[in-house]
């Protein structure tokens, strides 16, 4: 088991590689290692990375999210450090997010690019639009404080890497990552670091406008999953309001005539009524569901925390 592993997921990185893996063996504690995945890279960047130091192993399936899950499942240690191979995000922030981790007991401690040079630094307009939409979005719906959703820079406790279930693909598993770590309470943390912008002849992976609709698009489907009371408790409120506006001047005239002459309205009306209430006894049974599931995890947690004790001994007797 190692003590820090440095995650980095790559895509055809060579210009940067070699000096994102040197930087982060410089500034490590002793018994930590870097990991490189190369995600089909045709560079060579797998080659320029292990002759840097750093181990490197494969994933076929395109995408950032398939990369972290394949990373997730392989690798075990005490702390972990994702981060870009892209040479955007600096090694020295890396030991104060581990002792946040080790010492504070931090689950996730996120590198807030955000608060410091990120959008002076980035050229790409709709890039700093889209991380503020999305940053914004995801506090307002989920009632959290996390300063930089989209951020590829993180430290993460054994426990958080080995319960999370990566379910997102590509670069929509940075918000994937947030909202499990806001749903399930675990201990989140902010470290202010200095981004800096791809060095000339680096290009980004990232497309604002396919990548940025995936993402809202899972923010949609994480609040009607990990939030369904409120998702389906708004849907009827719509639903019960349209009704509302259907039915009262069928009811208004019905009230001076005593006569029904818009039955299609009333019709329509009815089932949007019948429709609200199905959406609210839907929320009501699945968020108690998701009470159930939330118990669940937490029993989750005290497996995976007595493995990690486990490990933790078989490590140090093996280094005895």
């Amino acid at each position: 088991m190692d003590m820090v592993a440095v995650l980095i997921p790559c895509y055809n990185e060579a210009k940067t590689i070699e000096k994102v893996v040197k930087d982060y063996l410089r500034v490590l504690p002793e018994g930590s290692k870097v990991y490189v995945y190369d995600n089909n890279s045709s560079d060579g960047t797998g080659e320029i990375a292990a002759k840097a130091g750093a181990i490197v192993r494969k994933e076929y399936q395109q995408g950032k999210g398939n990369v972290i899950r394949r990373m997730f499942r392989e690798i075990d240690a005490e702390c972990y450090i994702m981060v870009d191979g892209d040479d955007t995000y600096p090694a020295e922030y890396a030991p104060e997010m581990i002792d946040r981790v080790l010492k504070q007991k931090k689950d996730m401690v996120v590198g807030d690019r955000l608060s410091s040079t990120y959008f002076t630094e980035n050229k790409r307009p709709f890039h700093n639009f889209g991380n503020s939409l999305v940053r914004k979005s995801i506090n307002l719906l989920f009632e959290s404080d996390i300063k930089d959703i989209m951020t590829g820079y993180r430290a993460f406790s054994y426990q958080f890497v080995k319960s999370f279930p990566v379910l997102s693909k590509g670069f929509e598993i940075e918000t994937e990552m947030t909202i499990h770590a806001v749903d399930k309470n675990m201990a989140i943390d902010n470290v202010v670091i200095n981004y800096r912008d791809r060095p000339e002849g680096s290009v980004s992976k990232l497309s604002t406008y396919s990548d940025g609709f995936k993402v809202l698009k899972t923010i949609f489907r994480l609040f009607r999953t990990y939030k369904p009371m409120a998702f389906f408790g708004i849907l009827a409120a719509v639903l019960a309001v349209l009704a509302g506006i259907f039915f009262t001047p069928v009811f208004i005239h019905y009230l001076y005539t005593g006569m029904v002459p818009e039955f299609p309205t009333l019709i329509v009306s009815g089932f949007a009524a019948i429709a609200a209430i199905q959406s609210f006894f839907a929320g009501l049974v699945l968020q108690t569901m998701l009470q159930k599931n939330r118990q669940d995890f937490e029993m989750v947690l005290i497996q995976n925390e007595n493995h990690y004790k486990e490990l933790l001994q078989k490590t140090a007797h093996s280094e005895g």
